[in-house]
């Protein structure tokens, strides 16, 4: 069986930042109302704080407002898509490093263009929401565990 390996270099550690909030984060990016109805409720009721964005431009004015503990977010939207919208928040050194999950029915080949880009992990659809929720504590975890002196 495969493993899954989460790694991050070391120089981005610099990058994260509040580390003792009571909720995680999650800011959710879709441009249908029913995923992230769906989504928010199931993160809702595992104790996540969750805002919405229904498009790339409300996302990354979010991201640049309040940045979340972790992203999760379609790749397929209509104005900035899932990758173009990873690629800025990416470039954009005043952002903190926030960790970056994208949504897709894509096959493997586009997880190269999306982990080039910055994006950290790959949600396919459907969602297993089991294994959704696994990685979004996973990543979490060790976001809470890298500002842990």
């Amino acid at each position: 069986m495969g493993k899954a390996l989460l790694f991050i270099l070391p120089h981005l550690l610099k990058f994260f930042t509040v580390c003792d909030s009571p909720a995680s984060r999650i800011l959710l990016v879709d441009d249908l109302s029913d995923n992230l109805f769906l989504l928010q409720t199931v993160l809702e009721a595992e104790g996540y704080e969750v805002d919405t964005a229904d498009n790339g431009n409300l996302a990354l004015a979010k991201v640049a407002d309040s940045p979340p503990d972790l992203i999760l977010m379609d790749v397929m939207m209509p104005d900035l898509n899932g990758y173009e919208v990873t690629q800025q928040i990416r470039q954009n050194s005043s952002i903190p490093f926030i960790p970056i999950l994208l949504v897709t029915a894509h096959e493997d080949a586009n997880d190269i263009q999306g982990l080039a880009l910055g994006a950290n992990d790959f949600i396919r659809k459907p969602i297993e929401f089991d294994k959704l929720l696994a990685r979004i504590k996973a990543f979490l975890q060790f976001k809470q565990n890298a500002c842990s002196p």
